[in-house]
């Protein structure tokens, strides 16, 4: 119980995938930019990444044994069927937050961050439950991201900030920010 609780905690803080990794950096700049819109798209990324984990684990446990050069090839056609699952559920159940999504629906498909669960996942050797804790972790951590940076970019909008770092220089800047705080959970947990 204690090692899921340490992958769980070190995958949503210490190894954030955006904050640490530099992972799914397009959508955490480009649907940031408000709070509901951001937290939506951070429990599409979670369900995308549980399915994506649960995949990861079936091909490399019981057919990439056998064919381990198409690991990756493999992975990408997982990633890119389920986000077509999940954007024909949206496009069905929720059509404003599909339309609010936009383009960043589909870039989920290309999300470095989806694909580097899948890679880090089988790397580390993880069976199925850690590697879904750690899927649940990781989409956690993405989620904190957004929600975390399209929280204070709402509130930058409110206040008077010199032209020379408004737009995406001031969302780098945050971002790098954020980054530097989360580094400091690897301290805290470091014992």
């Amino acid at each position: 119980m204690d090692n899921l609780l340490w992958i769980f905690i070190s995958a949503l803080l210490i190894n954030n995938f955006t904050l640490s990794y530099f992972l799914g950096l397009c959508p955490f700049l480009g649907v940031s930019g408000r709070l509901d819109t951001a937290f939506r798209l951070g429990l599409a990324n979670i369900f995308v990444m549980l399915i994506t984990g649960a995949c990861a684990y079936v091909l490399n446990t019981w057919v990439l044994v056998y064919a381990p050069y198409l690991r990756l090839i493999s992975f990408i056609i997982v990633i890119a069927s389920t986000v077509q699952f999940v954007e024909m559920a949206l496009k069905k159940l929720s059509p404003e937050l599909f339309k609010a999504l936009g383009i960043f629906l589909p870039l989920i498909t290309t999300n470095c961050a989806i694909l580097g669960l899948a890679l880090f996942t089988t790397n580390k050797g993880y069976g199925f439950v850690e590697g879904m804790v750690y899927a649940l972790g990781a989409g956690g951590g993405v989620t904190l991201a957004l929600v975390l940076l399209a929280g204070i970019r709402e509130e930058t909008k409110l206040l008077d900030i010199p032209d020379v770092v408004k737009g995406t220089a001031l969302h780098l800047i945050i971002a790098g920010i954020l980054s530097m705080a989360f580094m400091g959970f690897a301290g805290l947990f470091s014992t």
